[in-house]
Formats: structure tokens, sequence, C-alpha cells
């Protein structure tokens, strides 16, 4: 049952609840961060492995095999009681500067403000549509989360005799599938010379009893109310009753890419930094968003890692808080991560367009500020960690120099800005 949202602030909201959100959660708790939230838009939390009905899951994290559903519940109850809150059936419609989040959930949209946001929203399988493979638009096109949804949550069989398309290591966990549910495959089609999987795994093709085919495509899928054959590239006509698209993962970075994020050109999931910070470094990223695709151990211990740096973010900059009216602002000199110094600067609060949460907004100077300088680009809207912007630190520090001296025994806190702009009271 999900735990309704009381409050629309927390310190860390962690958008997705699968292996790595739900590891970062538990070890952001570990490390004495309290107000953790993760918002799950599923009905129930466990991420992928809660449809994937064989092992073995596990091994990395409990050293033990274990199915996809198994591990998952585990994961749940490990999470909640460490004393995780999952909202579920919430749905993270947008992602704005500085960690705000525009959420919609059963009661509505609502505007969540939180001081750091983990993406942990995982990856898709390429469609049909994607794949431009023509003919009619039958029912018994699948891929293969929606196969595994209705075998294994909704006890749905959705054909008897399907094509499998792609020869990944998904692809295989979609044979074992079909297996479980009495589904009989007649044919596994491979668009290469060789299959995608690894030696010895492309063997279980034989063992299960399905044909291999390599360098072939479907050219056209053909059906009125369901399937009923697909057109080979090389001319053949196989006769069934569904076609299952496998595998050409892609990261669900939607989020980022209608949002203020960079993206990775190569990847097509958010750009981070070694320590998983995003281009808006009030955000992070874990697990399968940035790249497809690695298995739920992997992501589970990125989370892990990646929650390390958010804890000691908050630690150091006092995550996003703003700052009150003519309150000083300070980051202290002090040795950061990595060795690095970090900039001693010291500024003070205006007041400017009632957010509250601008230095200086919209490229106007207000009465008081004695200079400002434009620092980083526009999709670095809501910089925070300054210790890790050294490209942002020398303009800083000079403009610092000559605002003002530097000033100890000021309450550390995180300077915010808006567009590009930082500003430096006189």
């Amino acid at each position: 049952m999900t735990e309704p949202l009381h409050q629309e602030k927390c310190a860390v909201a962690i958008i997705g609840a699968g292996p790595a959100g739900l590891s970062a959660a538990m070890e952001l708790k570990r490390l004495g961060v309290d107000d953790v939230l993760v918002l799950e838009r599923e009905p129930e939390a466990g991420g992928i492995p809660r449809h994937c009905g064989h092992p073995p899951f596990g091994l990395m994290e409990y050293a033990r095999p274990m199915t996809g559903p198994a591990y998952a519940r585990r994961l749940v109850a490990d999470a909640r009681a460490a004393g995780v809150r999952i909202a579920l059936r919430t749905t993270v419609v947008e992602i704005r500067p500085q960690a705000r989040l525009l959420i919609s959930r059963p009661d509505g949209l609502a505007e969540m403000y939180a001081r750091q946001v983990l993406i942990t929203t995982g990856v898709r399988e390429t469609p049909r549509s994607a794949r431009l493979v023509s003919g009619t638009r039958p029912l018994g096109v699948l891929n293969t989360g929606a196969l595994q949804a209705m075998v294994y949550l909704k006890g749905v069989v959705p054909f008897r005799r399907p094509v499998i398309v792609g020869t990944e290591l998904v692809s295989f966990s979609a044979l074992w599938t079909c297996r479980r549910a009495s589904i009989r495959p007649v044919a596994m089609l491979e668009e290469n010379a060789r299959p995608t999987v690894r030696w010895p795994l492309h063997w279980a093709a034989r063992l299960f009893g399905v044909p291999l085919h390599l360098n072939t495509t479907i050219a056209a899928i053909h059906g009125h109310e369901r399937v009923e054959a697909v057109e080979l590239s090389d001319g053949r006509r196989l006769a069934c009753d569904g076609v299952l698209f496998t595998g050409r993962f892609v990261p669900e970075s939607s989020l980022a890419r209608l949002g203020h994020l960079a993206l990775d050109k190569g990847t097509n999931g958010p750009v981070v930094d070694q320590y998983g910070r995003c281009s808006d470094p009030s955000y992070h990223a874990a697990g399968n968003v940035l790249r497809p695709v690695e298995h739920a151990g992997w992501c589970w211990n990125e989370g892990r890692i990646v929650a390390r740096d958010i804890a000691a973010t908050l630690a150091t900059n006092h995550g996003n808080e703003a700052a009150g009216e003519g309150e000083d602002i300070a980051l202290m000199p002090e040795s950061g991560r990595d060795g690095q110094p970090e900039l001693a600067l010291a500024c003070r609060k205006q007041s400017l367009d009632g957010d509250g949460d601008a230095l200086l907004g919209d490229g106007a100077q207000p009465a008081g500020v004695e200079r400002a300088v434009a620092v980083g680009d526009q999709q670095g809207a809501g910089y925070g960690p300054v210790h890790a912007q050294l490209d942002m630190l020398h303009a800083v520090m000079t403009v610092a120099i000559a605002a003002q001296p530097l000033r100890h025994g000021i309450t550390q806190r995180r300077l915010r800005h808006q567009g590009n702009i930082l500003a430096l009271a006189s």
C-alpha cells in the first residue's frame, strides 16, 4: 500500500523504485539522511525484477541466487525496514532546475521541492515502431517486458506460437518465460551473422527446441485481428500468432530529454561526472538510465556509490537550502573531495523576483549588488556544489576577492544562482 505524501518537501527524492533507487535510498538512510522519498509510478515497488521469474538475481547483494520477484520483495522489505518512504502510483511529469519536480499522483498534480534528486528510471526496449517494421497492426506484437508482466504479474498468456526477434541476453530470458507459460516459439531471428549473446548461452535456443535464423529480419507482419504470419527478409513466410521484440535497450531518459539536463550523445542518457552528478548538480543519476544495459546487481551497487556522493553533498553544502532575506551565504575554505581545495566565498542574499531562490535572476542587477559575473551555461541553471565546478571557481573567486574580503565564521550554505548569473553583495 502506498504511503501518502503528507509533505511536498524532502531531503532527497529518488525517481524509480528499482534496484538502483532502493539501494541508494537504503545507503542514504545508513549515512544519516533522514528524509528520503522514493517516487514510483507503478502500483508496486521493485522495478523490472518483479516480473523476471527466473534466477540468478541477488548473488552480489544477498550471496544467494533468487528469482526476480523474490529479489524485488527482499529489496522492498529491506528498504521499508530501513525507514525509506515509497510513494507508489506517483509519476514525475517534469524535472526543473534546483531539484524541483512536478509530480502526478492519484489526488492530482503537485510540485515537490528537494535538496537533491536521484534519477534511476532504468531502460526500455525498442518497440516495433522504432524498428520500422512494416505490415498490419494486429494484436500479439509485444516486447519482453510486456510479456513477462502478463505472464508473471497477471497470469495471462498473450500467444502460443510467436517469433522472437533478437539474441541478446534478454531474448533468452524471454525464452525462459515462454517455457514457463507453455509457449512454443516457432523461430528466433538475428539480423547479424552471429548471436549477440556470448557463447555458450546462444545454444539455449537449440536446447529449447527453437530454430535460430541468422542474417534474418522481419520484413512485414501480417494479420487482421491477431498476428497470422511474418514475412522474412529472405522472402520466406512463417506462420505464427505473435511477434516478440527483444532487446535494443535505450535509457528511459525522457525526463532529462524534456527537461534541462544535458544528454550524452553516445548513450542517450544524462551526462554525469565521476560522482554521478548531472549537468545541474542538484540532480544525480545511477543505474541503467546512464547506459543500456547492466544487470540488477550492477545497478544496486552503483546506486549505493552515487548515494554516498549525495550524502557528502548534503553534508558539505547543505543541499539546496535557500537562505532567508538578507542572510549571509558562505562556502568556507576546507579540503574538498579528492584533495581539491574548496572555494571560500561570502555574499549576501538580495530580494529579487519573489521566488526566494536566486541571487540574481533574469539578468537584472538589483540594488546593493556591486558586480555580477556569468558562470557556467544555461543547462547548468541551479549550480550548487561549487567545489566540483573548477571552471566556475576561477571566475567566482576573481569577483569575490574584488567585491569584498572573505569572512570566516559564517554558517556554511550552498551558493545558488539562476540562469547562469552569480551576484556578489557589496
